[in-house]
């Protein structure tokens, strides 16, 4: 069980969609500070959020941001990128640049901050996922999905991993949340400040995976099922 109410929390990619929604919701729930990343940041009125510059896909800097922020006790990766290509038609640039933000990055963001959050009590971590990850023939769930599913399995491991220093490990699975990300994608879209209040509920109730819609409900349990039942029709 992760308290929200007084902790001081980074969200990456805090700024803009389902990460400003968090960072509220976070604040409702009585965060005393707040430091949201972007590219290009920008001013915030509320005082308890401050804004800093951060590049998932530069390899040094979550180690510059984790000593910039020596306070953190709760972690909500969220940074990330879109991207609909397959793993035929994308070269192989373009599958390790992927991979590089979508699984890496996270990954170099929980290894910088491991060390803070056992300094400042334990605290959590929190690793947004996809549905893509587990399902084929969706949009993004080529390239993408991949990546997602190799940065769930990482997410698995660091749940073992951190479980020593008492730092909870939330698993976020979730399929399309009404963002930029995904506007231009048909279907039907999950409210990101419910997804928001789901995700601060789950870490304050000390959950390790939080299933955030019917779809992602469905596909959990059709994981045991024939892998033909995880192809769907876009």
């Amino acid at each position: 069980m992760t308290t929200v109410s007084g902790a001081t929390v980074l969200v990456t990619g805090g700024q803009r969609g389902l990460g400003k929604e968090i960072v509220q919701e976070l604040l409702r729930a009585g965060a005393a500070k707040v430091y949201v990343t972007s590219r290009e940041p920008v001013a915030e009125n509320d005082p308890r959020i401050v804004p800093l510059e951060f590049e998932l896909a530069d390899p040094r800097a979550a180690a510059e941001l984790a000593r910039a922020t020596g306070d953190v006790t709760i972690v909500v990766n969220n940074a990330g990128i879109m991207t609909f290509g397959s793993l035929l038609e994308d070269d192989e640039e373009e599958v390790s640049r992927v991979f590089g933000i979508v699984a890496f990055g996270p990954l170099r963001v929980a290894k910088a901050f491991a060390p803070v959050l056992a300094a400042n009590g334990g605290g959590a971590l929190v690793n947004m996922h996809s549905l893509t990850s587990w399902i084929a023939g969706f949009p993004g769930s080529g390239t993408h999905g991949a990546a997602k599913a190799a940065l769930m399995s990482m997410t698995n491991t660091l749940r073992v991993e951190l479980a020593a220093q008492g730092t909870q490990v939330l698993g976020v699975q979730l399929g399309l949340t009404d963002t930029d990300l995904v506007r231009q994608v048909d279907g039907p879209k999950n409210d990101p400040r419910a997804v928001a209040a789901d995700i601060v509920a789950a870490l304050q109730k000390g959950e390790s995976e939080l299933l955030v819609d019917d779809f992602s409900r469905h596909f959990k349990a059709a994981l045991s099922g024939p892998v033909e039942g995880l192809i769907v029709s876009s």
